[in-house]
């Protein structure tokens, strides 16, 4: 049955900015119970999204989940849905296409262009996140609480999110990503938060940064050399995703100590798991790596 609701849902803004109001129209259809596909209008971009509704779980909170290199959003979709029973979520995966979202735009989050030049705030990608979570919270006609999870390319997507884009998430989980966002401001974006903001004005960005609700995921085995990102920004923050991610969760720890910041990240590690989407997902270590 459609809910007849108003709900305004406002969105923020990279750099502390707030968007206009999004209303929400009056009649509220609720996304279907079990696997399915549709394509959404994100204020003009237009996504392919695959979602999966538990069949007992009559109050689902919200899980956006992100896709690795590969693209394979469906994938992704069914390797949350037995994380999507456990937890009660409502699972929305979208797509993002090679042709409108290379590296730079996904895996690097739109910060910077191909040449190094930092993008408008409102061309983030990061920011079609929080239109796609009023796009759901306007199809079940209530204020969802979300939460983030991605692996691989999805992680490095998020970890931008994180650290550029103002959001609401009750926890971003990124597991075994490429790379980071280092915590400094000498370190150039996306690698870090230099050149998007300076060391005068950097500070409160860097503090709510490491404020986030963040949790490095990691698989124990994800130590070979494949084909992660292996750029010189890439290769100083480790030799590997698992020193990476090792290397930047005890840098941030470390900063927030020194300057007696609070802390919010959390590290967890699944042993004998490498670069492996469905395992990580569907360990019961990805529900303790979403708890808030």
């Amino acid at each position: 049955m459609k809910a007849r609701i108003r709900v305004t849902v406002v969105g923020m803004l990279a750099c502390g900015l707030a968007a206009a109001p999004v209303f929400v129209p009056l009649l509220a259809e609720p996304i279907s119970v079990g696997a399915g596909k549709q394509t959404v209008n994100l204020g003009g971009t237009r996504m392919d999204v695959y979602t999966y509704r538990p069949a007992q779980c009559p109050d689902p909170s919200l899980l956006l989940v992100f896709h690795g290199a590969a693209r394979d959003a469906e994938d992704y979709r069914d390797y949350a849905r037995g994380l999507a029973d456990r937890q009660c979520m409502l699972v929305v995966a979208p797509l993002f296409d090679r042709k409108r979202f290379p590296s730079w735009r996904y895996q690097r989050g739109g910060i910077v262009d191909v040449s190094g030049a930092v993008q408008n705030p409102r061309d983030f990608t990061g920011r079609l996140v929080l239109d796609l979570v009023g796009w759901a919270r306007q199809r079940e006609g209530r204020n969802l609480s979300y939460s983030l999870i991605a692996h691989s390319a999805g992680g490095q997507f998020l970890g931008r999110l994180v650290a550029f884009v103002p959001n609401e998430a009750k926890r971003v989980v990124i597991a075994n990503p490429g790379t980071y966002v280092s915590p400094s401001l000498t370190v150039d974006a996306p690698y870090g938060l230099g050149k998007v903001y300076s060391a005068a004005d950097g500070e409160d960005p860097l503090r709510r940064y490491l404020q986030q609700p963040l949790t490095i995921y990691l698989g124990e085995a994800d130590d070979r050399d494949d084909d992660r990102n292996n750029s010189a920004e890439a290769r100083a923050q480790g030799a590997s995703r698992l020193a990476r991610g090792l290397n930047a969760f005890n840098a941030a720890k470390s900063l927030a100590q020194a300057r007696n910041w609070a802390f919010n990240w959390r590290l967890i590690e699944l042993p004998g798991v490498g670069h492996d989407a469905g395992k990580m997902l569907s360990a019961p270590q990805a529900s303790e790596a979403l708890a808030p």
